[in-house]
C-alpha cells in the first residue's frame, strides 16, 4: 500500500465548497441566489425555478464555459431570496442586477431617465408639457420618448395642431395679454379669456384622441368643421382649421418608422460584432415613432444573441411600464416567462413576438440597420480613442493605457454657489454615469480656487480610504488626474493626494499659456519641467476635450445651483409648507409678496390651505 492511501485529498476547486456549503439549507422553491466574493461584493445574480437544483450545477465546474469557472474560482459565499413564482424571480432578479452591477452578470448601462408627455387634469384648462421623473397626481401621461428632442418635437406639434398652451400655473395666472405663442399661432391664449372652457375642453379631447392613436378620427372631425365653418362664411375659422390639419397631416407623415400595423409597441433589435453588442430600441406609441435609442450591454463578450437579449429586456422594463407588444430580432429562450413577468408589472397582457414578413418584418430590418450602424461607428470611435490613451500613456510615462482618467474644475461667482466636479473619460470615451458633482461646504474666501479643489480632493479620495483604498484593478479607481491649472493648482492637489496617501496616480495639471491661446497649453507634471506639445498634435486635442468637458460640466452645475438658489422663496421657510401648499399659496396670491400681504381671513380662503396651516403662515410673516 502506498505512503498516501490514508489522504484524502480535495478535489473541489476554490469556490465549490462554499457553494456546496450553501446548497444544504437551500431549498427548492423559486428565487434568486448571489454569488459573493471575499468583500462581500456581487459576482453573480440569478434566478431560478428550484433554487437548490439550479445552484448544484455549479459544482461541476469541467461542464461550465470558461467565464463562469472563473466566478465559481472567487466565489465564497451566497445569499438567496426565495419568491413565490419564478416570474417573480425574474423581476427581482432584474432588478439586482441593474442596482448592483455584478461582474460577471450581462448588464445594461441605462442611468437615465426617460422623458414622457404630460397633460394635466386639475387645471380648468389642461397645461402640455415634458416631463421626467416620478408621475405627479393629476395628471396624464404619454410616452416614453427615446430623447428630449423626441417629446420636444411632439409638444411643439401639439401646440400647433390643437393650440394648448405649455405655460406652467403660475404664469397662467399672472398673464394680462396673450404671449408670443398665440401670436404665432400654438396656443388659443386661454388665459386671457381668448377661448372658453367648453371649446379648450374639445381641443383636450381631440388631443388625447390623436394620442391614443385616433388620428384618422380627429382629422375627420376638422375637416367637418372646416367645411361646415366654410359653408356658415366663417373663412378666418375655416383657415385657422386649414392650418391644424396641415400640421396634423405633417405630424402624421413626420419620423423614421410610422407603420400603420403597429399602435403601441418597442422594437427591439440587437446586433453583434467583434465581441460587442448594440441593442436599439424604438418607441412605438399611437402608431407614431417616438424616437430610438441605442444601448451597449457590459459583459456580454461571451454570450449569444438570445441571452444577451434576454438579460436586455428584463433590465431595461425594470423601472418603466412595458408596452403590449415587443417586436424581437431574435427568438429568446423562456419568452412565455418574461412575457408573464412583464405582465405582472404592466397589469394588463404582454406579447413578444419575432416578426417573419410584412410591415413588422421591415420594421425590425430597419431597426437591425440602426443597430450595425451604432455599433460599427462605436467600434470606430473605440478604435481612435484606444490610440489617443496609448498617446497619453506614453506621454506621460503610464505603465499603460489608462483605463480611467479624471478631469476637475471649480466653478462659482465670487465664491457664492460654488461646485467643485469631476469628469470621468476612458476607452469607451465619457463615462457620464461616472461624473459626479460637489457643492462647496467651505467656508471658502472669494476666488480661493485652490482650497476648493482641495475639499473635493479630500472627499472624493478621503472616503474612499476611508472604506479601505480599492485594487488598482477596480474600474473606481483613477490611473490619472487631470486638473486646469499651472504649477500653482499642481503644487496644492499634490500636496492633498500626498497627505492622503494616494501617492500611485498619475496627476498631470494643464495650464494656458500668457496669451491664454487654445493650442498653446503648459503641462506640469512635477517630474520634468513643464512642456508644450505641438498644436495639431492629437494627444494635445484629447487632453483639450477633457479640460473643456470639466469646465462645461462645471458651469452647468453652477447655473443649476444658482437657479434653485435664486427659485428658493420666503415661503420655504415657513414650517408646514411643502411643494404643493406653496405651489396653492402663489397660484392664489400670484408672488411670495402677495402671500405676505395677505390677512388670516384672505389666507384661510385659499385653496388647498386649511385654517391651521393659515394661521403658520400668518405667524410667519406677521410675528407678534
Amino acid at each position: 500500500m502506498s505512503e498516501d492511501a490514508g489522504l484524502v485529498l480535495d478535489p473541489s476547486p476554490p469556490g465549490v465548497h462554499a457553494i456546496e456549503q450553501a446548497l444544504q439549507t437551500m431549498p427548492l422553491s423559486p428565487g434568486v441566489y448571489r454569488m459573493l466574493d471575499a468583500k462581500g461584493e456581487a459576482l453573480y445574480v440569478g434566478k431560478a425555478r428550484a433554487l437548490r437544483k439550479r445552484v448544484a450545477s455549479y459544482t461541476q465546474p469541467a461542464r461550465l464555459p470558461e467565464r463562469l469557472r472563473r466566478m465559481v474560482s472567487e466565489t465564497v459565499s451566497m445569499e438567496i431570496v426565495t419568491t413565490h413564482t419564478e416570474a417573480e424571480a425574474l423581476l427581482l432578479e432584474a432588478n439586482l442586477i441593474k442596482r448592483l452591477k455584478p461582474r460577471y452578470n450581462i448588464t445594461l448601462r441605462d442611468d437615465k431617465s426617460y422623458p414622457w408627455l404630460m397633460l394635466s387634469e386639475h387645471h380648468a384648462f389642461p397645461q402640455i408639457a415634458k416631463h421626467r421623473g416620478k408621475p405627479v397626481k393629476g395628471a396624464t401621461f404619454w410616452g416614453p420618448f427615446a430623447s428630449a428632442w423626441a417629446v420636444n418635437q411632439t409638444v411643439t406639434a401639439m401646440q400647433r395642431v390643437f393650440l394648448l398652451r405649455s405655460c406652467a400655473d403660475t404664469v397662467f395666472a399672472s398673464r394680462t395679454r396673450p404671449c408670443l405663442l398665440h401670436q404665432i399661432k400654438r396656443c388659443s391664449a386661454p388665459c386671457v379669456g381668448r377661448i372658453d372652457a367648453v371649446s379648450y375642453a374639445r381641443l383636450v379631447d381631440q388631443a388625447r384622441a390623436f394620442l391614443s392613436g385616433k388620428a384618422g378620427h380627429v382629422q375627420q372631425e376638422l375637416a367637418a368643421e372646416m367645411e361646415q365653418a366654410s359653408v356658415s362664411l366663417a373663412f378666418e375659422r375655416a383657415a385657422a382649421l386649414r392650418d391644424r390639419i396641415r400640421g396634423l397631416t405633417h405630424v402624421q407623415g413626420s419620423g423614421v418608422i410610422n407603420p400603420a400595423s403597429i399602435e403601441d409597441a418597442d422594437v427591439i433589435a440587437l446586433w453583434q460584432a467583434a465581441a460587442q453588442a448594440c441593442v436599439q430600441v424604438f418607441f412605438i406609441r399611437g402608431g407614431r415613432n417616438n424616437g430610438n435609442r441605442a444601448f451597449f450591454p457590459a459583459n456580454a463578450r461571451d454570450a449569444d444573441a438570445a441571452d444577451v437579449l434576454t438579460a436586455f429586456i428584463a433590465q431595461f422594463y425594470d423601472d418603466k411600464p412595458p408596452p403590449p407588444l415587443l417586436l424581437l430580432s431574435h427568438e429568446v429562450p423562456e419568452a412565455a416567462l418574461i412575457a408573464e413577468a412583464l405582465a405582472l408589472k404592466a397589469n394588463r397582457r404582454v406579447e413578444l413576438a419575432v416578426p417573419q414578413r410584412g410591415e413588422k418584418r421591415g420594421v425590425i430590418e430597419h431597426a437591425i440597420t440602426n443597430a450595425r450602424e451604432a455599433l460599427e461607428r462605436r467600434l470606430a470611435e473605440g478604435a481612435g480613442q484606444a490610440k489617443l490613451l496609448a498617446g497619453v500613456a506614453e506621454l506621460f510615462g503610464l505603465p499603460a493605457s489608462p483605463e480611467r482618467i479624471e478631469t476637475y474644475d471649480n466653478s462659482h461667482i465670487m465664491g457664492t454657489n460654488a461646485y467643485g466636479v469631476m469628469v470621468v473619460a476612458g476607452p469607451e470615451g465619457f463615462t457620464r454615469n461616472a461624473y459626479r458633482k460637489y457643492a462647496i461646504r467651505g467656508p471658502v474666501a472669494p476666488g480661493d480656487d485652490f482650497a476648493m479643489m482641495r475639499e473635493v480632493l479630500q472627499r472624493r479620495f478621503g472616503r474612499a480610504l476611508k472604506e479601505g483604498r480599492p485594487d488598482m484593478g477596480r474600474a473606481d479607481w483613477p490611473d490619472m488626474l487631470l486638473i486646469d491649472g499651472g504649477a500653482g493648482q499642481y503644487s496644492a492637489v499634490r500636496t492633498v493626494l500626498d497627505d492622503l496617501g494616494v501617492t500611485d496616480v498619475k496627476l498631470v495639471a494643464i495650464a494656458k499659456g500668457l496669451d491664454r491661446d487654445a493650442g498653446r497649453e503648459w503641462f506640469h507634471t512635477g517630474e520634468r519641467p513643464p512642456f508644450q506639445l505641438p498644436p495639431r498634435d492629437a494627444v494635445l486635442y484629447f487632453l483639450q476635450r477633457l479640460r473643456d468637458e470639466a469646465h462645461r460640466f462645471a458651469i452647468a452645475t453652477h447655473r443649476a445651483g444658482r437657479s434653485k438658489a435664486i427659485s428658493r422663496s420666503e415661503l420655504d421657510e415657513v414650517p408646514g409648507i411643502g411643494p404643493a401648499r406653496k405651489r396653492a399659496l402663489l397660484n392664489h396670491f400670484g408672488s411670495a409678496r402677495g402671500v405676505s400681504q395677505a390677512g388670516l381671513t384672505d389666507l384661510e380662503a385659499a385653496p388647498g390651505i386649511s385654517r391651521e396651516t393659515a394661521r403658520a403662515v400668518y405667524g410667519h410673516f406677521h410675528p407678534m
